[in-house]
């Protein structure tokens, strides 16, 4: 078994399942501002209070798998991203805080928190985009260290990946109300779709274009023969889910919706994948360099093998329990 390939598989497993379950998450408090009635933004926390906190397990396990596997990019990583992961922890908690006090507060101060969440919701995944478009530029390393300084992560590049995830994780956000809700709320949620996807659109062309002109070796992996011809059917599959999401919104689909952008998050994600692989720390860091000890992986993975089925069952039990609409007067209070 290779058990470092084995490492980044669990790690972009569990990253893949923080994006998609804790994107929709995030993206509710993206959106709270087009929903202006109490009535309307309680529907929109109890179709997650249910589950919203356990979506963050996976975020648990990508940092804890990476420490594990990969001690050596841990380290670089985290040097070279400190601040904007620490404003993302900060903004997490302060949002984490705001839900559950929102329930409990007076009429007048309801507001405050109202803000908190928002606020909180859009910090987080602004900051997350940040770190992404970071981490594809590339990190500086020499001797195994960290060797820029503590605001290279700061570009355009990366500043254009925030407000991109922004608008990918409003998307599964509007599209999860699809899904959820009913009535004037939900024809919204549509309006906000059909509206969303031509954004998304227009970010995954931008950075289609931005990361390859950026890094020859990139644009070398992509458009080379015969990888050309290997990797071509990303942008077409591209393509046919945003128009299989925009078909299934004109047709008032309700899951449909939120599935397509599920496969336009997946295939961004690929689309990563191929352009940086199989590097850890880009450019220079494989995961083979990055990893640790093979017995110290060997004796983590049977941990993770065991726990990751166990979270795997009680994130499907849970959304399986409290599936269906959420009607006004129904949910947490």
């Amino acid at each position: 078994m290779d058990l470092p390939l084995t490492w980044a598989a669990i790690i972009l497993f569990g990253i893949m399942m923080y994006v998609v379950l804790d994107g929709f998450d995030l993206g509710l408090g993206i959106l709270y501002p087009f929903f202006k009635t109490k009535d309307e933004r309680d529907v929109i926390m109890n179709t997650v209070a249910p589950v919203w906190d356990g979506n963050e397990t996976w975020l648990v396990l990508g940092g804890a798998g990476l420490l594990a596997a990969f001690p050596l990019a841990y380290a670089v990583i985290l040097s070279a991203l400190s601040l904007p992961l620490i404003l993302v922890l900060l903004a997490l908690v302060l949002r984490g805080v705001a839900f559950e006090f929102r329930f409990k507060a007076h009429e007048h101060e309801r507001h405050f928190w109202d803000k908190a969440f928002i606020g909180g919701s859009i910090a987080a995944t602004f900051f997350q985009g940040v770190v992404l478009g970071a981490y594809i530029r590339g990190i500086p390393v020499a001797g195994h260290a960290y060797s820029g300084g503590p605001l290279d992560w700061i570009s355009p590049f990366s500043l254009f990946t925030g407000i991109g995830l922004l608008v990918t994780y409003a998307l599964l956000g509007s599209t999860w109300l699809i899904m959820k809700t009913e009535g004037a709320l939900q024809l919204r949620a549509y309006w906000l779709t059909r509206w969303l996807t031509w954004k998304l659109l227009a970010v995954i062309v931008v950075v289609s274009v931005w990361t390859p002109l950026a890094d020859a070796a990139i644009a070398e992996r992509w458009f080379s023969l015969p990888n050309l011809l290997w990797f071509s059917p990303v942008p077409l599959l591209v393509a046919a889910s945003a128009w299989s999401l925009l078909r299934s919104v004109s047709r008032k689909a309700q899951a449909l919706p939120f599935l397509s952008t599920l496969a336009l998050v997946f295939l961004g994600y690929s689309g990563l994948g191929i352009s940086l692989w199989p590097n850890i720390v880009p450019p220079t860091i494989s995961i083979w360099q990055a990893s640790s000890p093979p017995e110290s992986q060997e004796f983590t993975l049977i941990g993770t093998l065991f726990i990751i089925p166990i979270i795997l069952a009680y994130t499907v039990w849970s959304y399986y329990v409290f599936r269906g609409k959420v009607k006004p007067g129904q949910g947490y209070h």
